[in-house]
């Protein structure tokens, strides 16, 4: 049986690309872009800009499928924490955060963590596997779904959740770039933040890609002390960490 495409992990140059290869034009994949994060449609058939021919081939090929909500649960002040089931039937964490003028979604891009910092009960857990492009993007569109009913949309993501980003490149470069891109979320850069513990070559390889935000879980200013909290500082201490930072900026 083959695996069909799950359209929500496709960022604009991957969709191009596919439409491409089955003898499309490369603006096909922008249309359904639109169709999906603008109209929130979901069924193929009902893409009604697009060759019947696509349609067709869409509904044989593709697929719009997210997490599955394991559990929800919402705090008086209005914070609210997914539970979800991803495809390998692992549970990952999301957290919507509301504030004033502004809806932070925290989201997870690993199930577990192999980089065990002392402090995180992520990393306890140890390391399921990575989560796909379309999971990631699938924690926004269930979060913006829940705040349609308000007339309200996430302002902000920050991958601050389960997992460490920056060791889930493939899967995180084609999320941020659907975040930020007009014909689907539409975030500012600013808006979107990766965040690391200070993986500097996955660093390095995002400023070559993307110039969203990052944030770096630093926990000491000393090697000494960090070396106990981020094991990963003693392989990238911070003085190499700083210099990948400010490269980063300046870029």
């Amino acid at each position: 049986m083959t695996t069909k495409h799950n359209l929500y992990g496709l960022d604009r140059g991957q969709l191009e690309a596919l439409f491409q290869q089955i003898g499309l034009q490369a603006f096909r994949g922008r249309q359904i872009m639109k169709w999906v994060y603008h109209q929130g449609l979901t069924d193929f058939g009902g893409m009604t800009d697009l060759p019947l021919t696509a349609r067709q081939w869409m509904l044989e090929h593709c697929t719009l499928t997210l997490p599955e909500i394991h559990e929800r649960f919402v705090s008086k002040d209005g914070t609210v924490k997914w539970l979800l089931k991803v495809a390998a039937g692992d549970l990952v964490e999301m957290v919507l955060i509301p504030e004033k003028g502004r809806n932070t979604l925290c989201v997870s891009s690993q199930v577990g963590c192999m980089l065990d910092c002392s402090f995180c009960s992520t990393g306890k857990q140890g390391f399921n596997g990575n989560l796909t492009s379309a999971e990631i993007v699938g924690q926004m569109v269930i979060a913006n779904a829940y705040l349609a009913e308000q007339s309200q949309s996430v302002t902000n993501v920050v991958l601050m959740g389960m997992g460490e980003p920056l060791l889930n490149f493939d899967g995180v470069l084609p999320a941020t770039n659907i975040m930020i891109d007009d014909h689907a979320f539409g975030l500012s850069k600013r808006r979107v933040t990766v965040s690391t513990a200070g993986v500097v070559p996955g660093i390095r390889q995002l400023q070559e890609h993307t110039d969203v935000s990052l944030a770096i879980s630093l926990h000491a200013p000393f090697d000494e002390l960090r070396n106990e909290l981020v094991p990963i500082n003693k392989k990238y201490p911070i003085k190499v960490l700083l210099e990948a930072c400010r490269d980063y900026v300046e870029h």
